[in-house]
């Protein structure tokens, strides 16, 4: 079946669906007699033809004509890719196209470059994915054989700026601080390693400790192997003759060395069929993301097409069975989503999940298993096979709707080593899909009982819902700035001298005794800003048995409140509420544990080491390390058993890497048989950013 049969397809479903509705006249509803309908017939498809050329360098050309508009649309395809970053090196790819670009080269730099396309209207872009890079280039027809030149010169030639390179780093790094505020990116990356190992290509990410090795060198010889005519696919598109431009591309082209070609060889994955639950412990949500499944295929295989009448059979949008069956029969999900997944260069991943309710987190794992072995056990309908396949075909007529995406599936096939008429194969051997076919592969090829399931939730509302599933790994999503296995060797200390400093503190602080009420203060905190120092009323209500913390906040932008409940963490602002994120809530949390109230109250249950005393400012201190959820240094004085100085590390978001955060304690006072600190003074990395200056404390 070719091309215009997609259209053809397309039109007989929407006539189906037309039958039963009613033309709308003014006021009235008028019956439409579909019956009558009469179809003319549809012009057939011609696929534009596509002039192909290479150079001795081997860059090899794709020229479509297309006189529409006056434009010219220049793709690149670089055979490079993040699968070619060294192990310690991860990020390197991604950088590189990014400082490529804002760095400009030596005669167009960052600025010049920049005034140079917006005078044209014209636009360059870099980027680099894990299997594949990209250059583009969109300007007028009258502009474009004179920007040609700059393109090649920043491509080939970039300056890759010191500056930019620490700026494209920054950004990585604030981008990873934030990577676990969304529970389906954790889920999707921490799948993607279970099944292919998180050292492997196919899913490592960028971590604090891989961008600390990314150096300039290192940025020019990734460059060096990936941006050479051996490595290059170039597709036109636009207001052109071939004629005419192809002599021009030659000699603007020809300069580019040829270099090495970058093999897209990729190891097979030791992968293994068996069933395990894995959970990553959010406490700031109150649903859970499921993905569950296993290692997928290869996009060569026969079983290609009813592989994936198969999957959307099974999670094909609003028809597919897990929509049907477990989102709106059973309600026990929010959203389901699913695929079978089979790449050309390496094995693909098959997986079905779901967004539910944490309470029925086990019953939708369930009920999605039920629906995979209903596959395997019966066959589809002819009806439910035909819906099926209207439905991929509809999705896929757009895929060649303009000579831009047809020419993008030529390159694209070609890049990945599959035939030229790879798409239209596919859709021929769809056409005789049948029901067998799909019952077969769905046993052949899905394995129900040998899943690897992850569940990213809140264990406070799961209780042990998983077990059922067997022994539920917990998976570590903690981000390091060393890598695993090299963090720093902790310097052992005096436990018992620990212990007993900690509790002298407890007692200097809390003359009246421990207490279970709420602990009540008011502050001005004066936080210093790029804009200089701003003023923020503050006052925070904490219990320190129950871990709540009420923080209201009189800032220049409005009222703020800040809530920390049972794990959980909300804002409120100007009468809306929404859950805190993350971050946020993990830094709110530290603030509550790193409370020397907190730490005198739970002093018997706290491990505490003595490291020795030390002089700091001139004076001497007894320097107490305390371990929990949130490690702490404290430095106790000897005269007082007051805490003098605490020091912790954290994530900067801001600057995306952790920081030493310093607070002094001063001008303690007493109420309610309470010490409290009213000035402490805070900073990051020996730079002042706060001062809070408390008014008042009491119990409540």
């Amino acid at each position: 079946m070719m091309l215009a049969a997609l259209f053809t397809a397309a039109c007989a479903t929407q006539e189906r669906t037309t039958q039963g509705q009613t033309a709308q006249q003014g006021s009235q509803s008028i019956p439409v007699d579909v019956e009558g309908l009469v179809y003319p017939e549809l012009n057939q498809y011609q696929i534009p033809d596509i002039e192909t050329f290479e150079l001795d360098n081997g860059i090899k050309f794709y020229l479509i004509e297309d006189d529409e508009v006056p434009l010219i649309n220049m793709n690149v395809i670089v055979r490079a890719g993040s699968f070619m970053d060294p192990a310690d090196k991860v990020g390197l790819a991604s950088i590189t196209a990014n400082v490529i670009r804002n760095g400009g080269s030596e005669a167009y730099p960052e600025n010049d470059l920049n005034q140079l396309l917006e005078d044209r209207a014209a636009r360059i872009e870099f980027g680099m994915g894990r299997t594949s890079g990209s250059v583009s280039m969109n300007a007028l027809k009258e502009d474009f054989i004179d920007l040609l030149p700059v393109l090649v010169d920043v491509m080939t030639d970039p300056l890759l700026p010191q500056e930019k390179i620490d700026l494209a780093i920054r950004q990585q790094r604030s981008n990873i601080s934030r990577r676990n505020d969304n529970p389906q990116g954790i889920g999707s990356r921490e799948f993607g390693k279970l099944i292919y190992g998180e050292d492997s290509p196919q899913a490592r990410v960028t971590e604090l400790y891989t961008l600390d090795n990314i150096t300039r060198d290192a940025m020019v010889e990734f460059h060096s192997q990936a941006y050479t005519g051996e490595n290059l696919m170039i597709g036109l598109v636009g207001d052109f003759s071939v004629d005419e431009i192809r002599p021009v591309l030659e000699e603007i082209f020809s300069q580019v060395p040829a270099g090495e070609r970058n093999e897209l060889a990729f190891e097979e994955v030791d992968y293994e069929f068996e069933s395990s639950i894995n959970f990553v412990d959010k406490s700031d949500i109150n649903q859970s993301v499921v993905f569950m499944g296993h290692i997928g295929g290869l996009r060569d295989n026969p079983d290609y097409a009813a592989l994936q009448a198969m999957n959307e059979v099974l999670s094909g949008g609003f028809s597919g069975r897990l929509f049907q069956n477990v989102r709106s029969d059973q309600g026990l999900a929010y959203s389901v989503f699913g695929n079978y997944g089979s790449s050309a260069l390496y094995r693909g991943q098959f997986f079905a999940g779901v967004f539910t309710r944490s309470e029925a987190t086990a019953d939708a794992i369930n009920a999605v298993r039920h629906e995979m072995i209903r596959l395997q056990e019966e066959p589809v309908s002819a009806e439910e096979l035909e819906d099926t396949r209207n439905s991929i075909l509809n999705s896929l007529v757009f895929r060649t709707d303009s000579r831009s995406r047809v020419l993008s599936q030529r390159m694209n096939n070609e890049y990945l080593g599959l035939p030229a008429d790879a798409f239209e194969r596919y859709i021929d051997e769809l056409m005789e899909v049948t029901p067998e076919d799909i019952q077969r592969v769905a046993n052949e090829y899905m394995r129900p009982n040998e899943m690897k399931i992850l569940v990213v939730g809140n264990s406070s509302e799961l209780g042990d819902q998983l077990e059922q599933f067997g022994t539920v790994q917990e998976v570590d999503i903690e981000i390091r700035d060393t890598p695993p296995g090299e963090e720093e060797e902790s310097v052992a200390g005096d436990a018992e001298a620990g212990k007993e400093w900690l509790n002298r503190m407890a007692e200097a602080l809390l003359p009246g005794g421990s207490f279970d009420r709420d602990f009540v203060f008011e502050a001005d905190n004066f936080v210093q800003s790029p804009m200089g120092e701003i003023t923020i009323g503050v006052k925070q209500t904490a219990n320190f048995q129950t871990e709540l913390l009420i923080s209201e906040v009189s800032a220049p932008m409005g009222e703020v409140v800040m809530e920390v409940r049972d794990g959980s963490g909300v804002m409120k602002m100007g009468g809306n509420e929404m859950p805190m994120p993350s971050a946020q809530l993990e830094q709110t949390k530290a603030e509550l544990y790193r409370n020397y109230l907190f730490l005198a109250l739970n002093s018997g249950e706290l491990d505490a080491e003595f490291m020795g005393m030390v002089e700091k400012e001139g004076a001497e201190f007894a320097h107490i390390k305390v371990d929990h959820d949130f490690p702490m240094e404290l430095y106790i004085d000897p005269e007082t058993s007051l805490p003098a100085m605490a020091t912790y590390r954290q994530m900067d978001p801001q600057q995306g890497m952790r920081i030493t955060v310093t607070t002094h304690y001063n001008e303690w006072t007493e109420n309610d048989g309470i010490y409290y600190s009213y000035e402490a003074i805070s900073y990051a990395d020996d730079e002042q950013v706060a001062r809070v200056v408390v008014k008042s404390h009491s119990l409540n």
